[in-house]
């Protein structure tokens, strides 16, 4: 067993990466419900710094990260202003317009995506199988989304427009900060990294609250305490573990390798969408849902 766990410890906390994005992304999706997204954002980061900080601290002896160079934090935080700043903050907003479920289904187009941006920003090779597998994807995507038509119309979407945009551009974001964690981070250490890109997540929103005039909501928030439980619960399962094994993952296996097992999730997530928010699955949608995974698993294995 010992031995299996250190021949497959990437794709094991990839595995663990997906089961904690399905509790971060129920968690978030009642929060945000209560409190407003955006406020929920900020909260979270600043969450998972204290968490971040006291695993260092136990861990080095240090509360912030040590040991990167310019080169290291450049990327990192350029990293975590778009993944957590402009991904999360279009994400989190369509939890609220359209559920995590329908949420995280789109976000199964991130891998892809990070293929695509792999091959632009790191070189990495995009064959024909690749973009197959991302066609398959969007198929599987497209029918759930997507209901029959009625009288003139010839298309019609199930979910509001706005929702699934809002899912693609944070699947878009997650994809872009993946690449780019991955550029950044070297041998650096993964939780240290994290750290760093939580920090520039926690510096670009409150610039663009001090500019907005969110931070009276993001107060008025802290008041509210059933929503507080579940962004500390998403802020545990996300930011903190979530993210930290994301980049272990990609650190000890291949980009693609961990993507595909990461994007299990909007077949994860079915299951306590039913039991937690009473949702109606309907058996096109959770084959909708499979197809999609599928894609992505024909994305890195052909």
């Amino acid at each position: 067993m010992e031995q299996f766990i250190t021949n497959h410890f990437g794709e094991l906390a990839a595995l663990v990466t997906a089961v904690c994005w399905t509790f971060t992304s129920l968690s978030f999706e009642s929060a945000g419900k209560k409190v407003g997204s955006m406020s929920v954002n900020i909260i979270r980061l600043l969450m998972a710094i204290g968490l971040l900080g006291t695993a260092q601290y136990v861990r080095f002896g240090y509360f912030f990260p040590q040991g990167a160079d310019a080169y290291q934090w450049f990327w990192l935080s350029i990293s975590g202003l778009i993944g957590f700043v402009i991904g999360d903050m279009l994400l989190f907003r369509a939890f609220v317009v359209v559920g995590a479920r329908i949420s995280m289904l789109v976000m199964s187009l991130s891998p892809p995506l990070a293929a695509f941006f792999g091959w632009i920003i790191l070189g990495e090779q995009l064959t024909m199988a690749h973009i197959i597998g991302m066609l398959v994807t969007m198929t599987g995507i497209a029918l759930v989304i997507l209901g029959k038509p009625h009288k003139a119309k010839r298309l019609e979407i199930k979910y509001p427009i706005k929702g699934v945009l809002l899912a693609f551009g944070g699947a878009a974001g997650q994809g872009l900060g993946l690449v780019l964690s991955k550029l950044g981070m070297g041998d650096y250490d993964p939780a240290s990294a994290t750290m760093i890109r939580v920090i520039a997540g926690t510096i670009g929103f409150s610039i663009l609250f001090v500019f907005t005039g969110h931070w009276p909501k993001v107060i008025k928030a802290l008041s509210y305490g059933a929503a507080m439980v579940r962004i500390s619960i998403g802020a545990f399962f996300g930011p903190f573990l979530g993210v930290s094994f994301s980049l272990l993952a990609i650190k000890y296996t291949t980009t693609g390798v961990a993507s595909t097992i990461m994007a299990i999730v909007p077949v994860l997530i079915i299951p306590p969408a039913i039991l937690l928010f009473k949702e109606r699955v309907t058996l096109k949608e959770l084959i909708g849902a499979v197809i999609a995974v599928l894609g992505v698993i024909f994305l890195f294995w052909f």
